[in-house]
């Protein structure tokens, strides 16, 4: 916890003060203050953020800071308050409950803790490394330089969705083997080596985790047509390495995760069959979970303030990159857009557009409807340009979508020091009018024909 000193001296510093602060953000030092003296007499407030706090290379900090002020201003520990994160899928917290962090196991327990260790040694009858795993960032790097050889990506498509598309591609193309496991053959699955049929949330059975902690059942209404659910892969391929597993329903999955894990030490199916479903923490103190979080106390006991300075992050406009590009998603289509291109949302939205202000666009010539070429340090793309006065002058928008737009080939691998977390909303650009595709669109082009072509022959082989 910071000394009552260091908080004086950060909460008195002339560099944290609205009035210099305006310089970075826009907002006005009376607004600041009017937007504070709100949140903190209201009565009742909730913060709600998404990736827009995120992904950044401060987005740790925010979060932090956001965290502060719930603490500050006793927005905590009761209906109609909170921080709120807004998650981009319905099983990311359940994903982050169970230790898909490589650092931590089921129920945010780090790997370095040698007793939490021994508890899972001794029912999976295996030795755990005390060192944290990789990020998938330092994947990507240690692919590069051979140190890396094999990867197994489920329902993920980080070929198209992680920035700095061409240093992605190098990674795979340098890895031995890669298993891609998902609905479709998506751009990832074009380096994989092997490819497993994912089954859809109707055709499995298990659990999701919301973002209020919530657990809820998922029946398969339909037998899957790959004649597998996704945990049924996952321990058949378990046991042809040599690991046995022998789970036979999911339930019996969860009651593992209720042996190993405090947090989650009630809960059953039987339970969640019978109420419907369940919050977490859900043990002996809070047999039917727990709906609001830090009534009484903290779980560390008191709340730790976290020191938020500001650091601005590397990436910075000059005069050879004066505009800031920012990525995100459209209503019509689904991140990567691996589900929703395939359907008829493409009658709304058929191609990832940049998004232009008037000024910036009559400044290099551009109308609606132009190709621009979009540079950046990291790569150049090609995209049709809308100009629109829903930008602000110096910034430009853009999706992520449809692969051949490449909008990932320009942002760069700068990322939250914390998490990894991409910086998606910070990259320097240069916009100009041009006339062809990138050369590295052309290329994906090619490669994309050469890998229908071996699809094609493949499926004639097996005909």
């Amino acid at each position: 916890m910071p000394s009552f000193q260091a908080w004086r001296d950060f909460i008195s510093g002339t560099e944290n003060s609205p009035e210099l602060l305006q310089e970075v953000t826009g907002v006005s030092a009376t607004e600041m203050r009017a937007a504070a003296r709100l949140y903190a007499n209201a009565g009742n407030a909730a913060i709600y953020y998404g990736l827009g706090v995120t992904e950044h290379s401060q987005g740790s900090t925010m979060v932090m800071g956001i965290a502060n002020l719930a603490m500050a201003t006793g927005n905590l520990g009761r209906e109609g308050v909170g921080v709120n994160p807004l998650r981009g899928q319905n099983n990311v917290q359940g994903s982050c409950d169970m230790g898909c962090f490589p650092h931590e196991l089921p129920g945010y327990r780090h790997v370095s803790d040698a007793a939490v260790r021994e508890i899972f040694e001794q029912e999976w009858q295996v030795t755990l490394q005390a060192e944290p795993g990789l990020r998938i960032p330092n994947m990507f790097d240690a692919a590069v330089c051979g140190d890396f050889k094999g990867l197994y990506c489920q329902g993920e498509d980080i070929a198209q969705s992680d920035p700095n598309t061409q240093h992605v591609e190098a990674a795979l193309k340098a890895m031995e083997c890669i298993v891609v496991q998902d609905l479709f053959l998506n751009e990832t699955a074009r380096f994989a080596h092997v490819f497993l049929p994912g089954s859809t949330f109707l055709e499995k059975n298990g659990t999701f985790t919301n973002a209020e902690r919530r657990i809820s059942m998922v029946r398969k209404v339909m037998p899957s047509k790959s004649g597998r659910e996704d945990w049924q892969i996952t321990v058949e391929l378990a046991n042809a390495l040599g690991y046995p597993m022998n789970y036979s329903h999911p339930s019996e999955i969860m009651d593992e995760i209720a042996r190993l894990t405090p947090t989650f030490s009630g809960v059953s199916y039987a339970k969640l069959e019978r109420l419907g479903s369940i919050q977490w923490p859900c043990n002996e103190q809070a047999p039917d979970g727990t709906p609001t979080m830090h009534v009484d106390a903290f779980v560390r006991g008191k709340g730790y303030f976290a020191i938020t300075a500001f650091i601005p992050t590397r990436e910075r406009s000059t005069r050879k990159f004066p505009l800031l590009l920012t990525t995100g998603r459209i209503l019509s289509q689904y991140n990567v857009g691996a589900q929703t291109r395939r359907t008829e949302n493409t009658a709304w939205a058929d191609e990832d557009l940049l998004e232009i202000h008037p000024v910036d666009a009559e400044d290099r010539g551009i109308s609606s409807g132009d190709w621009v070429g979009i540079n950046s340090r990291a790569g150049e793309t090609v995209l049709h340009a809308v100009v629109t006065e829903k930008v602000q002058p110096g910034v430009v928008y853009t999706t992520f979508h449809f692969p051949i737009s490449g909008a990932n080939v320009v942002t760069t691998d700068n990322s939250d020091w914390a998490t990894n977390c991409p910086e998606y909303k910070v990259t320097a650009v240069q916009v100009n009018r041009v006339t062809q595709p990138s050369a590295w669109q052309k290329q994906q082009r090619e490669f994309s024909r050469q890998q229908a072509e071996l699809l094609a022959r493949a499926r004639q082989a097996d005909a």
